[in-house]
């Protein structure tokens, strides 16, 4: 019998319906779709892990340039910060499926070989089943690209060169995307968060993986991609980048949020 991973925050961060669920994606990406963008292969994003009323749209920047790909990627390597559950390296979730009101995406299966070859990658269901980081990803996945197989991988304590080299080793061609999740700066006012997530973004831009946790949630995930990004020569877009404070939220006490793609240059 399949493993299946739950959703844990439909009807919380996201649409439990899932018909208002579709129409809430497919609303955010047709706002975002950007037909002046330039349309060199994107090869991995950064994208926020807020509730959709705080950092859908801000998402479905980093979805929508994707959709002129939407029939070459069949592989997303997905990777988010722990949030509920302390771990070290990286975890797999032992599941087959998991689950969105919009259905179940199969879990792409990593060879004994793989995992053996890479030892700070680990199986643990604990770490993923209440995990939001990941699963707030999917619908926008599922809107964008429809079919796909998923690697799942939950990021605790991890050195960028470990992350990296998880990702280099996962990296494929034009049917693999990899994209990572993170909010940037957590709880300050709201200029004070500007100028502190306007700082980061400049560091992204470069593409110095010297991301701090108190800059993004994913700082892990994130100096990982950008040490993987350097070797593999991709050029980094910011797409846009606002916080709660801009959206539903008030301003004493804001999240940031930022999109990111990283385009193909070689």
């Amino acid at each position: 019998m399949a493993r299946v991973r739950p959703a844990a925050v439909a009807g919380h961060l996201y649409p439990r319906d899932a018909t208002t669920l579709a129409e809430t994606v497919d609303r955010l990406l047709a706002t975002a779709a950007d037909p002046t963008a330039p349309v060199a292969p994107v090869k991995a994003l950064i994208a926020p892990h807020g509730s959709y009323a705080d950092s859908g749209a801000m998402a479905a920047l980093a979805y929508a340039a994707l959709l002129p790909a939407r029939d070459i990627i069949t592989r997303v390597v997905l990777l988010g910060p722990t949030h509920r559950v302390a771990i070290d390296g990286l975890a797999v979730p032992g599941a087959d499926l998991f689950a969105t009101p919009l259905g179940q995406v199969p879990v792409a299966r990593l060879s004994d070989e793989v995992l053996t070859a890479l030892p700070q990658v680990h199986i643990s269901p604990a770490a993923h089943v209440a995990e939001h980081s990941l699963e707030v990803q999917l619908p926008f996945l599922q809107r964008v690209l429809g079919e796909f197989e998923l690697i799942p991988l939950a990021v605790g304590r991890a050195a960028p060169a470990v992350v990296a080299e998880v990702m280099d080793a996962l990296w494929g061609g034009p049917e693999t995307v990899v994209v990572v999740s993170s909010n940037l700066s957590h709880y300050h006012p709201y200029a004070v968060a500007r100028r502190l997530d306007e700082a980061t973004a400049r560091h992204l831009l470069a593409l110095q993986p010297d991301i701090r946790h108190v800059q993004a949630c994913g700082a892990a995930p994130v100096n990982g991609l950008l040490v993987s990004a350097r070797a593999h020569r991709l050029r980094p877009r910011l797409l846009d980048q606002c916080n709660s404070g801009d959206a539903a939220g008030g301003r004493e006490r804001v999240v940031g949020y930022a999109s990111l793609a990283f385009d193909s240059i070689a």
